[in-house]
């Protein structure tokens, strides 16, 4: 019964993923032809200005959630197609998103805490003729919570959306948005393709969504509250997030124990954040480095506010080998292991990470390959399943998320 309960959740949830493929050909911008009309001219602003308009809409749907959607702009008989589910017409659309976000009775019983975030939208180019244009593609971020099942887990998704629009002079809004497909990060980019997107059978995204509803087992306890971070994507084998600047004090260490020992004594009372981070260079002759954060930029600020204690005392006495550095925000691409964090363990985590990267048409950071960065979240000796990650930053241009 667990299973059906759970499928029905997967079906009624299809209908409403946001998600998007990347076009394979790409349309030209407007140019003028020295002998085209004024007429065609106007025609062409004001297709222009239409497109503009829409890609605004699209970006306010999504800061609401689609509450309300802007009907107008869609056509009656729009077509919607996600990994798991096809459906026609506005209504049916809407009905499905409406649950999803817990605004009719049955999404009142499955979901809660559902919410998407844009990341950006692009495209919409239009032909030289002023006849076609090109797909407006959205890039986002989704996540719910089965609250229907007991241990009420979190599925999360990201992924890309393409619209087909099309020239609509009769219509107010001047464009109609014809079909929607959806494309999910984790399932549908295409491996060396430079991350391209492509359909997948639907068992695939079934299993993709059920395993994120499975029970987890006994973890071992946090160490500390989390560093937030705004989670960008969510791949095969990998994660992409956006951490803020924080701060975090740092010192060089031979054991972990040691290291966690030494930085216990010196943030006490400063509410230190997790995850623990870990620096080895590959020459293994280098010293490692351990930093636990513990002050972020709050949303709309860029830099930090200082632990004045930490300032005084960093440097100083016992703590003389202690700084507190200013780490600027970043995009960081992450793998999770659930071993010990050993070296082989991590190196191996570290490999396959950069595997995954290059297969996805991600690019590292400079410098990124003379060292292991890893995390530890949970406290040193704690027993369960533990959680470990690998992190790689990305450079600014070797990422979508601008």
């Amino acid at each position: 019964m667990i299973v059906r309960g759970v499928l029905s959740v997967a079906i009624f949830f299809s209908s409403t993923t946001f998600a998007f493929v990347l076009p394979r050909s790409h349309s030209h911008p407007v140019t003028s032809k020295r002998f085209s009309s004024s007429s065609d001219t106007a025609d062409s602003t004001k297709l222009e200005t239409d497109v503009k308009n829409l890609k605004r809409v699209l970006a306010r749907e999504y800061a609401t959630f689609f509450n309300p959607m802007e009907t107008q702009y869609y056509a009656k008989d729009v077509s919607f197609t996600d990994p798991m589910t096809s459906l026609s017409g506005v209504e049916s659309y809407q009905n499905n998103v409406d649950m999803l976000a817990s605004r009719t009775l049955m999404g009142k019983i499955l979901f809660s805490d559902a919410g998407i975030v844009l990341h950006n939208v692009s495209g919409g180019e239009i032909s030289e003729d002023g006849k076609t244009i090109g797909d407006i593609q959205t890039r986002w971020t989704l996540r719910l919570t089965a609250k229907i099942l007991p241990w009420k887990p979190t599925a999360r998704f990201s992924g890309i959306s393409v619209y087909k629009v099309k020239p609509d002079p009769s219509s107010s809004t001047g464009v109609t948005i014809k079909h929607q497909t959806d494309y999910w990060d984790s399932i549908n980019i295409v491996p060396n393709t430079g991350g391209e997107y492509a359909t997948v059978d639907k068992g695939i995204a079934i299993k993709d969504f059920l395993d994120q509803l499975s029970p987890g087992g006994f973890q071992a306890q946090s160490a500390a509250p989390e560093l937030p971070y705004q989670l960008l994507r969510r791949g095969d084998g990998y994660e992409v997030r956006r951490y803020p600047s924080f701060t975090g004090a740092q010192l060089p260490y031979r054991r972990r124990d040691e290291g966690f020992g030494s930085l216990g004594a010196f943030t006490k009372g400063m509410n230190a954040l997790s995850p623990a981070l870990m620096e080895v260079q590959k020459d293994d002759i280098s010293d490692k480095y351990m930093m636990w954060p513990l002050t972020f930029a709050p949303p709309g600020e860029t830099e930090p506010p200082m632990n004045k204690d930490a300032l005084e005392n960093a440097g100083q006495g016992q703590w003389r080998t202690m700084k507190v550095k200013v780490n600027p925000a970043r995009v960081v691409a992450v793998r999770e292991f659930s071993d010990a964090s050993m070296e082989p363990v991590v190196r191996k985590a570290d490999r396959e990470l950069r595997e995954f990267l290059e297969r996805d048409g991600l690019k590292t950071a400079e410098n990124t390959e003379n060292m292991v960065r890893f995390a530890q979240y949970d406290a040193i000796f704690s027993m369960g399943k533990r959680r470990g990650e690998v992190w790689i930053d990305l450079s600014d241009d070797g990422h979508p998320f601008n």
